[in-house]
C-alpha cells in the first residue's frame, strides 16, 4: 500500500524554497532509515531539471557511470566520456549544468563507503559555490495522530495498539497496510523469519555502527526489563562507565532515551533509566528477540500467544508515552503546559511514590498531575480519589494550583468528562 503523504508541512517548505532559490544553495538531509526522507524529495523536486541518485555499494567506478547516466537525462552526452575519478565528473557537471538543476545524491554514506575521497572532492566543489548548508534537516518519524489516516482506522484504541507496534515509521505503516489486521502484520512481517522487518533491527543499528554487538546487547537487555546502567553493565559482566558512551550513542541515534524524575536534572539524579524509545524496537526486542528460537522453529502460534498475554502492558507503556507528549501541544483545561514527564521517589510520608505524568504551566503556577491507565478502568470516579491520595503526598506542589486528570482507554460521561482524556483527543494533538 502506498501512503499518501502526510505532514512535513514544514520540510517540505523550507526544502520548497531551497529548490526555487536564484542563488545555488545546499541542503542536507538525514534522519534513521524508512522515515520518507527519499519521499519527502520526490514530493518537492520538479522533475523537468532535477537530477536523482541513489548511492549503493559498488565499486566507485561503476557508481560514476550510473550517475554520469543520470546526469545525461537534463546534459545530453554527459555519459559519453569516462571519468576516471570524483573530481572530473562534479567540476564537469557544475560547469555545464544549469544553476537552477537540483543534483541530490541520496544514501551518500554508501556512496563514501566506497571512496573515502568524496566527502573533501564535494566540499572542494560546493563550499566556492554554495558555502555553507542553508538547511540541515533531521527527518524524525511522523506523530502518532498521522497513524489514523495512515491504516484508515476509525477506531482510536487501535490506533494507538498499531502506534504501539509500528512507532511513527512510515514504511512500516506501507507495510502493515497490505494486511488486513494488527496480528495479520505482525505475524507476516514480524514473527516471520522471511518477514520484511524480522531482521530489521540490525540493519537499523548497521546504518550507524561499525560494531552492533555492544548496541544490540544493550537494547536486548533494556527490553527485558534492565532499566538502569548498573543492572546493564551487571548482565553484561562490564562496568557502568564504560556504558557512557554506548549509551549515548543510543540516545544520539534516538534509539533509547535517557528518562529522570520530573524536576531533576541529568547532573544531579541518581534515579536516571533507560527505555528503548523507539516502539517498534521496544517491540522486537520484548516479543522477538528472546523468542528467535521458537520462531525460527515456526513455533510462531506459541510466540503469539504469549504476545498476546503481555501485550496490554506493552500498548499501555506507548499510551503513556503519547499521553505525556500531548500535554504541551493541547491546551488542557485551558492552559499551556510545559513537557510532561514521570515522577518517582520518596513521598512526604517518606514512601515511595509514583506518579504517571506530571508538568508545570508555562507561568509556573500550577501542576498538571495525570494518571494514565490502558485498561478499561471500571470506577474512575475511585482512580480520580486515588490520585487525589498521591498528589497530597508530593513533596513539590505547595503553593501551586493543581490539576488532576485520567489519561484512559475509553471516553467516560458525566461529570468526569472534563478530567477524563481519551485516545481520541490525544491523537488528535498529534498531528
Amino acid at each position: 500500500m502506498r501512503l499518501p503523504f502526510l505532514d512535513r508541512d514544514e520540510e517540505t517548505a523550507r526544502l520548497a524554497r531551497l529548490v526555487e532559490s536564484r542563488e545555488g544553495s545546499l541542503g542536507v538531509l538525514y534522519g534513521r532509515r524508512r522515515c520518507g526522507k527519499s519521499r519527502l524529495l520526490r514530493e518537492i523536486l520538479p522533475p523537468e531539471r532535477s537530477i536523482y541518485y541513489v548511492g549503493d555499494e559498488r565499486e566507485g567506478a561503476l557508481q560514476r557511470t550510473s550517475l554520469a547516466a543520470e546526469i545525461a537525462r537534463l546534459l545530453p552526452g554527459f555519459d559519453r566520456v569516462t571519468y576516471p575519478d570524483w573530481d572530473s565528473l562534479f567540476a564537469r557537471f557544475w560547469r555545464e549544468a544549469d544553476p537552477r538543476t537540483a543534483l541530490v545524491l541520496d544514501e551518500l554514506p554508501a556512496l563514501v563507503a566506497e571512496a573515502r575521497e568524496l566527502p573533501s572532492v564535494l566540499q572542494k566543489h560546493i563550499e566556492p559555490l554554495f558555502g555553507r548548508a542553508r538547511e540541515i534537516l533531521k527527518i524524525a518519524p511522523l506523530r502518532a495522530g498521522w497513524i489514523q489516516r495512515a491504516l484508515h482506522l476509525d477506531d482510536p484504541v487501535q490506533a494507538v495498539e498499531a502506534y504501539a507496534v509500528w512507532g511513527g515509521i512510515p514504511r512500516y505503516w506501507e507495510l502493515a497496510g497490505d494486511h488486513p489486521d494488527l496480528a495479520t502484520a505482525v505475524r507476516s512481517l514480524v514473527l516471520s523469519p522471511l518477514g520484511v522487518l524480522y531482521e530489521e533491527p540490525s540493519r537499523l543499528l548497521l546504518d550507524d555502527l561499525r560494531d552492533t554487538a555492544q548496541a544490540t546487547s544493550i537494547l536486548a537487555l533494556i527490553g527485558q526489563g534492565c532499566h538502569r546502567i548498573s543492572e546493564i553493565a551487571a548482565r553484561m559482566g562490564k562496568p557502568a562507565t564504560s556504558l557512557a558512551r554506548p549509551l549515548e550513542r543510543l540516545m544520539e541515534m534516538d534509539l533509547v532515551a535517557r528518562e529522570m524524575p520530573f524536576g531533576t536534572s541529568v547532573r544531579s539524579s541518581k534515579r536516571t533509566l533507560y527505555r528503548i524509545a523507539d516502539p517498534f524496537l521496544r517491540f522486537w526486542f520484548r516479543f522477538v528477540q528472546p523468542d528467535r528460537s521458537r520462531l525460527e522453529a515456526r513455533q510462531t502460534a506459541a510466540v503469539e500467544r504469549d504476545i498476546a498475554a503481555r501485550f496490554p502492558h506493552h500498548a499501555g507503556e506507548a499510551w503513556e508515552e503519547l499521553a505525556r507528549e500531548s500535554v504541551p501541544v493541547l491546551d488542557y483545561f485551558g492552559r499551556t503546559w510545559g513537557p510532561a514527564s514521570r515522577w518517582w521517589g520518596p513521598g512526604l510520608d517518606r514512601q515511595p511514590l509514583e506518579i504517571d505524568l506530571v508538568a508545570e504551566s508555562q507561568g509556573r503556577d500550577a501542576f498538571l498531575i495525570g494518571e494514565v491507565k490502558w485498561a478499561s478502568p471500571d470506577d474512575p470516579a475511585r482512580l480520580l480519589q486515588e490520585l487525589e491520595r498521591k498528589v497530597a503526598r508530593l513533596p513539590f506542589i505547595e503553593g501551586r494550583e493543581v490539576f488532576m486528570a485520567l489519561w484512559l482507554k475509553a471516553p467516560v460521561r458525566g461529570p468526569l468528562r472534563r478530567q477524563v482524556m481519551p485516545p481520541e483527543q490525544v491523537l488528535a494533538g498529534l498531528r
